[in-house]
């Protein structure tokens, strides 16, 4: 995963439930991801540094 590819929550995270969508707006290592979460309205829930074990790919931009 890498900066811009936009993922999904598979866990329960900072409250959120399991499929909210964001987009990684910082990778920091292979495991720690500053991720901008989004609602069904695309506006903006929150960013959070979140772990890649919490996290599946949805679509990759190159």
């Amino acid at each position: 995963m890498k900066e811009l590819d936009v993922v999904r929550l598979v866990k329960e995270f900072e409250g959120m439930p399991i499929n909210t969508e964001g987009t990684i707006v910082h990778k920091y290592n292979e495991n720690d991801f500053e991720v901008e979460f989004f609602d069904d309205d695309g506006d903006t829930i929150d960013v959070f540094t979140t772990p890649k074990d919490v996290l599946e790919l949805v679509e990759s931009f190159d």
